[in-house]
């Protein structure tokens, strides 16, 4: 009797060991499970939360890019909308309300800046004013463009300041591209204006990026003047006053018979190339790997 009590105790405590196990087993895999969870939902919101944060950083740099340029009228918030996206219409826009953007500063202050302005135009009929039948003067043209009541006519009036203000000074002192027969053009008016035709003149075909500035590449040419001493120094200083600039490197000087004077040269001038605004792509992976 007392053997078939302690085995019914030994199965007991058996049972009670075995069922104590499979608690224990269910709550650590309970806990496995969860732990689990909450591992991956952590890694989840991490995740969305540097996913949002990238775009709201695009968001706003192409919000500022807009700001920046003038593209569209100031936004009611920090940032554009969707909806002021869709609206923006920038050949409605009038610069001076733009004030701090590169629009405003252009066709503002640029194209009414007197020295350059200074420069003669040449060969602008169609700058002339039909009313005058003078040159179009600054405060004309904004007239014009402050005075448009149609897109067509902002259009018209901001191509005319582009084209007949100080902005066209702009290309002819640093032109946005290589541009040889143009380089060539320039110092022929210069010979010209010296009263004298030049015997050799070539591009050497060298064009280098410059250290000076960002987009800023130099481009060689070679000149040679045989003349008088009153021709040469006509020349060289027509070279110096020139809008665009001549840099001369190497030169060499050489006295002939009858007062002639032989000119070897050796000058770099300066052209951009475009400026552009590049798109990035940004890959977020989770874990920041």
């Amino acid at each position: 009797m007392a053997r078939e009590v302690s085995f019914l105790k030994n199965v007991k405590i058996s049972k009670a060991q075995q069922n104590m196990l499979l608690a224990v087993l269910v709550t650590a895999i309970f806990l496995g499970v969860t732990i689990s969870l909450v591992m991956y939902f952590t890694k989840k919101i991490a995740f969305n939360s540097d996913v949002i944060a990238a775009e709201e950083q695009a968001i706003v740099t192409y919000s500022d890019t807009i700001k920046n340029i003038g593209i569209c009228a100031k936004p009611k918030g920090e940032v554009y909308t969707l909806d002021e996206i869709a609206k923006c219409s920038p050949d409605s826009l009038d610069a001076a309300s733009l004030p701090g953007t590169l629009r405003y500063n252009i066709l503002e202050n640029m194209a009414a800046n007197e020295a350059l302005n200074s420069v003669p135009k040449e060969g602008t009929s169609d700058c002339l004013n039909p009313e005058t039948e003078k040159n179009y003067t600054y405060a004309e043209m904004q007239e014009l463009y402050n005075d448009a009541e149609t897109t067509d006519e902002r259009v018209e009036a901001s191509a005319l300041i582009k084209r007949c203000s100080a902005l066209r000074i702009i290309p002819d002192a640093l032109p946005a591209f290589k541009n040889e027969e143009a380089l060539l053009a320039s110092l022929n008016k210069i010979f010209v204006d010296s009263e004298w035709e030049p015997e050799s003149l070539s591009p050497t075909g060298t064009s280098t990026i410059s250290t000076l500035g960002t987009n800023l590449n130099t481009f060689s040419v070679r000149l040679s003047v045989e003349a008088n001493t009153a021709v040469t120094k006509r020349v060289l200083n027509n070279i110096e006053r020139s809008i665009r600039e001549f840099n001369i490197e190497r030169a060499t000087i050489e006295w002939s018979s009858n007062d002639t004077l032989i000119l070897q040269a050796q000058a770099t001038t300066f052209y951009m190339t475009p400026s552009t605004l590049s798109e990035t792509n940004k890959t977020i992976k989770v874990g920041g790997n």
